[in-house]
């Protein structure tokens, strides 16, 4: 079985325990990963997603990030009358192979069918973008969210306290301070930035 380095105490007998690495032996290499594959490791509690056979494991978010995701989360849910709330972890299909885990995802009430134990593709993503992630929120999340058909992707950045609203097929804005989230998608309602962004009381 490899490499085995470790020994344990098990029913008062000696069992070897096998290493690190003999243990990732067993697991597909770059590029071979399957949706199988993936489904098995995000059972196990952690934030991944697929990308062309690739695992790619995302970074643990921060007490800022959880902060502005729960404000967004508090605000959609007052949407559930046009449709469903999705929080990472949640893993989003967008087509065979490719799964990402936005950390928030809005489904209109006409496409629930998209929605099983995972979801399909849903109307809204959106990012809360840090240093180690904006530079794939920006470019490879965004060209993926566009393929898959989203109709809306909000790039939230705490630390610029900025929002990037990208209305694929439509006109897209960079929000600041002192503006307000909207969308045709939600008639009525507004979320302000600097309630958003606002210092933790």
């Amino acid at each position: 079985m490899g490499n085995v380095t470790i020994v344990t105490w098990r029913r008062d007998t000696l069992l070897p325990v096998a290493s690190s690495t003999a243990i990732l032996e067993l697991f597909s290499g770059p590029g071979e990963w399957t949706e199988e594959d993936y489904y098995f490791l995000d059972g196990r509690g952690r934030l991944v997603e697929l990308v062309d056979g690739d695992i790619v494991v995302q970074p643990r978010p921060t007490s800022t990030h959880h902060l502005v995701l729960g404000r967004l989360v508090s605000s959609l849910f007052e949407l559930q009358h046009l449709g469903a709330v999705g929080l990472a972890p949640l893993p989003m299909r967008l087509w065979p192979g490719r799964i990402r885990q936005p950390d928030l995802g809005f489904m209109l009430r006409e496409h629930s069918g998209r929605i099983g134990k995972y979801w399909g593709v849903p109307d809204l993503a959106i990012e809360v973008t840090t240093a180690e992630t904006r530079d794939q929120d920006r470019g490879i999340k965004r060209a993926d969210y566009e393929r898959a058909g989203v109709q809306e992707y909000w790039i939230i950045d705490p630390e610029a306290q900025t929002a990037e609203v990208i209305r694929f097929g439509d006109e897209s804005c960079s929000l600041g301070l002192d503006s307000t989230l909207t969308s045709p998608m939600f008639p009525g309602w507004s979320l302000p930035l600097r309630t958003l962004f606002a210092p933790q009381r």
